[in-house]
């Protein structure tokens, strides 16, 4: 829980630093890298080393776009992919850490460890806010909308599904965040942008989850060569 609030604090704080600079659509691009990689990780088929190039060329073509506007962006930029590729990993383990407790409650605890890691990075800055209840209003609506909702249901999700599922489901992130760009921020993407989330959304649909069956045949098979060798 203490791990899962301190990589929290410092995911959102390198999120909303390169969302800053850069736009909405190429920060989720980019912070797409480590799932698509947890996702393979247990296969290594033709088909899944096929959708790793798709993906990987995608965020190649979305860095290279813009990534001689402002480089210093770009290190936070895959800071946060870093740190959400260790939240997958953790916030899974925590959703299944003690069935005596609720995920809720641990994910809970770990916000307010989150709180307090935060707070010395971004309250001075925020300080002026809080006399402006329409900022505070603000605040508290990104708070609920980008915190607290969606790593409800992650924990909700990732205590029913396998972590490198999970992690395939995130493939929509790249798509909606090109939508919420135009739609919130009237960031327009040019049609390589398009193309290239186009390219990492194709990684991810291409990727195949390993057979239930095969990886059973492949245990008997084991067994058999070992009882053999007895």
């Amino acid at each position: 829980m203490v791990a899962l609030g301190v990589v929290f604090a410092l995911m959102n704080y390198s999120f909303y630093v390169a969302i800053h600079r850069l736009p909405l659509g190429t920060v989720a691009a980019i912070e797409f890298v480590g799932p698509i990689l947890l996702a393979l990780a247990g296969t290594r088929t033709a088909r899944n080393l096929a959708a790793l190039a798709f993906a990987g060329t995608g965020v190649f073509l979305l860095t290279e776009v813009r990534v001689a506007g402002d480089p210093e962006a770009f290190v936070w930029a895959f800071a946060n992919a870093a740190l959400f590729t260790l939240y997958i990993v953790l916030a899974h383990r925590l959703s299944r850490a003690d069935a005596e407790t609720s995920p809720i409650d641990r994910l809970g605890a770990s916000m307010i460890i989150a709180g307090i890691v935060i707070s010395p990075l971004g309250f001075l800055d925020a300080a002026e806010a809080l006399t402006d209840p329409v900022a505070l209003i603000a605040g508290i609506g990104v708070g609920v909308t980008s915190s607290v909702i969606p790593y409800v249901f992650d924990q909700l999700a990732m205590s029913r599904l396998p972590r490198t599922t999970y992690a395939l489901f995130v493939s929509l992130l790249p798509a909606t965040a090109v939508i919420v760009g135009v739609v919130v921020l009237t960031q327009i993407p040019s049609l390589l942008e398009l193309g290239a989330v186009a390219l990492v959304v194709a990684g991810v649909a291409a990727h195949q989850e390993p057979n239930q069956d095969d990886a059973v045949t492949r245990h008997l098979r084991l067994g058999d060569a070992g009882g053999l060798t007895g």
